[in-house]
């Protein structure tokens, strides 16, 4: 049964400039991996998003930054996040995918329930007001509102094991007891939100990591405090937030977790949806800025999600 794979020559086209962390070569390392290490997977092309899509999560103000600003070249939303003449292409094409994973994850008729989409810019620090920490719109957040109100579904988990908190994804679902949202993370670190006491209605689970913690000490927190607020909340679709920024060798933060350790938190949270959500997982790529440690860590990743 082959993964079904998104994403769009768009969002290798989002230029971030000379030198920037976020940048279209990572997309490039990710999709040559995963031709080489999936060759029956079946790539599919994301399409956009639409506006209505895209207005369950964010204002139209954020709208019409991104998508009617058009500038010339590139231009600076913050110290990190860069607008870019085919900006907007790529952002649209990222939300996009991850509502059509969900589609393909919830239409009742696929084979493989599952879905990776490998898109950028990534999306989980944007708001719901504001464009931020590389992202400009939050393609997860705004899969999981279409999972809540195309579909009618009642208990949505996003699960964030990128380095850097999720505080957009929280930002909007923080009221919303129909989304747990559960992440792991390094603190201090950008940006600076995440502590293990915020936990909205009651369906925010956040667990720090101190710099240095290696992956026995990242998959002691998974097993014994986030895992089981996941099983105990059976989603029934699991959606993950997959930035591999928490490696040994990335250069944007401290963690030292190896590849195999993403390949098994994979495998964790397929294990619950198998248990729960008939298998159902949509997955996208959030950070990771070492080519060679995304690669490897994207490869296990979508090895897991494929068993």
């Amino acid at each position: 049964m082959p993964l079904p794979i998104y994403t769009h020559s768009a969002c290798l086209a989002h230029d971030t400039g000379p030198g920037h962390a976020e940048r279209s070569e990572r997309l490039a390392s990710v999709i040559a991996a995963l031709r080489e290490a999936q060759p029956d997977a079946e790539w599919r092309e994301a399409p956009r998003a639409s506006r209505g899509q895209l207005l369950r999560v964010h204002d139209d103000a954020l709208l019409h930054a991104v998508l009617e600003t058009a500038p010339h070249t590139r231009m600076w939303l913050d110290p990190d996040t860069v607008l870019s003449p085919q900006s907007a292409e790529a952002a649209l094409r990222a939300a996009g995918a991850v509502v059509a994973a969900v589609d393909h994850a919830l239409s009742g008729d696929a084979r493989l329930p599952r879905a990776f989409c490998a898109v950028r810019p990534p999306g989980h620090h944007a708001t719901g007001e504001v464009a931020m920490g590389f992202c400009l719109f939050n393609s997860i957040a705004v899969g999981a509102a279409h999972a809540l109100e195309r579909y009618g579904l009642r208990r949505v988990a996003i699960v964030d094991f990128d380095v850097h908190h999720g505080n957009g994804t929280q930002a909007i679902f923080e009221r919303e007891p129909r989304v747990l949202f559960a992440s792991s993370h390094q603190m201090p670190l950008y940006p600076d939100t995440g502590h293990p006491s915020e936990r909205g209605v009651g369906n925010i689970f956040n667990a720090a990591l101190p710099p240095e913690a290696n992956g026995r000490l990242f998959r002691e927190i998974w097993s014994s405090r986030l895992l089981p607020q996941i099983d105990a909340f059976k989603p029934q679709l699991v959606m993950i937030s997959a930035g591999f920024d928490a490696h040994a060798r990335d250069p944007l933060a401290q963690l030292r977790l190896q590849a195999e350790d993403f390949g098994w938190i994979t495998a964790e949270l397929v294990a619950i949806a198998l248990r729960h959500a008939a298998g159902r997982i949509v997955s996208t790529l959030e950070g990771g800025y070492d080519l060679q440690g995304l690669s490897a860590s994207c490869v296990a990743h979508v090895a897991a999600l494929s068993d």
